[in-house]
């Protein structure tokens, strides 16, 4: 892409230096010669005009994208088709807000085809901290960190665009070809700077819509998804179970002495304990669980095609991980205790999705009230 681009200045220079020479020559060869060099300082400015058009139409084309997959396929797509680019992609610092949010929804699309997160400090020793364009055809080894995973190529050439949010260079846009040429230092790269511009404009509006839909279905503090979504989840879940006749377990459970633990190391810590048991229900339940906070410190797994008996083993695994793995607050390490009510679709004849999920409910204070009593005892 931006070894097409000419250097007008250089343009103008050479014009001036054959008009000097032309000056020595017969008038029939000078009007030849300066008619020849007209031609080519046209062609100059066509091509030119033609390398702003497309940049032109890839911005027009991402501009009003709202979310990082449309955005990603759209750009980087765009600029392989328009300039004939076999590897355009993206690069994010892992410390960035965008990063984290692609984390977070599971972009697994994304992240396999069409970008690499980047520790931040191997970032910037690479890139630096200016928003100029690096340029490199030699010694390329320690610049393929910044490729997906999954790219296997032979390049000889690449160019990384940095882009930005609020001011801080968080990623960068990157193009590589198989010519030496293609990207070769020297080469004028204000064009990509300035689509790397509307880049980090489109990402930084991105970044906010894809957060307001995100914070819509999730719990902000543990990542989970919210008890709304829980329960319209859950309503499919019980009409599927009851039309096909399929197993189906819903686990209510609670965290024992929350408000000690709050009481006696703060809120904050008490934070990191919903987090702490958020991601190892996470870690312990499959893809096709529907793991939620429901208020406070109460969390509810919609288990599909799961009887009660291997619903309860989980949670008992899950009991069993969470004492044996104690969190270390301050100096302190702090066993995690919780309780647990399980119901499972063919224990009843349930009316209603709500009357499951209250029935494992009771179940949950029905234990509470059992290893309470075993605690005193």
């Amino acid at each position: 892409m931006i070894s097409e681009l000419i250097c007008w200045d250089c343009c103008i220079m050479n014009s001036i230096m054959l008009s000097n020479k032309i000056d020595s020559k017969p008038d029939s060869l000078k009007r030849w010669e300066l008619i020849q060099e007209m031609h080519k300082i046209i062609d100059l400015v066509h091509k030119n005009e033609e390398i702003t058009r497309k940049f032109n139409e890839i911005e027009v084309k991402i501009l009003s994208i709202l979310d990082f997959k449309s955005l990603f396929e759209v750009l980087l797509s765009e600029i392989k088709r328009q300039f004939k680019i076999p590897y355009a992609w993206i690069s994010l610092v892992d410390t960035s807000e965008a990063a984290h949010l692609i984390r977070s929804i599971k972009s697994s699309e994304i992240l396999r085809d069409c970008l690499k997160i980047v520790e931040k400090r191997a970032f910037s020793n690479l890139v630096g901290v200016s928003r100029k364009s690096v340029l490199v055809n030699d010694r390329l080894k320690p610049y393929l960190i910044l490729f997906p995973q999954n790219k296997k190529c032979f390049i000889k050439s690449m160019a990384i665009a940095p882009i930005s949010l609020d001011g801080e260079i968080i990623g960068s846009l990157n193009q590589a070809d198989f010519s030496a040429e293609r990207f070769q230092p020297g080469i004028d790269t204000s064009l990509l700077e300035q689509l790397a511009v509307k880049v980090s404009l489109c990402l930084s509006n991105v970044t906010a819509h894809e957060k307001l839909s995100y914070l819509a279905f999730h719990d902000p503090l543990t990542g989970l998804l919210n008890r709304r979504v829980m329960e319209i989840q859950l309503e499919k879940e019980f009409s599927r179970a009851r039309r096909y006749g399929t197993p189906l377990s819903i686990s209510f459970l609670d965290l024992d002495d929350f408000k000690l633990i709050n009481d006696k190391y703060g809120h904050d810590h008490g934070d990191e304990v919903l987090k702490y048991v958020g991601k190892a229900l996470v870690q312990m339940c499959r893809e096709s669980d529907i793991v939620s906070r429901f208020a406070g410190d109460e969390f509810v797994v919609v288990l599909p095609e799961t009887g009660k008996e291997s619903a309860r083993k989980l949670m008992e695994r899950l009991q069993a991980d969470l004492f044996r793995s104690p969190m270390t607050i301050g100096n302190n390490s702090v066993k995690v205790s919780m309780s647990f009510g399980v119901a499972s679709i063919s224990e009843e004849n349930f009316q209603s999705a709500a009357m499951f999920l209250k029935r494992a409910d009771e179940n949950l204070y029905e234990s509470k009230a059992i290893r309470k009593k075993g605690r005193i005892c």
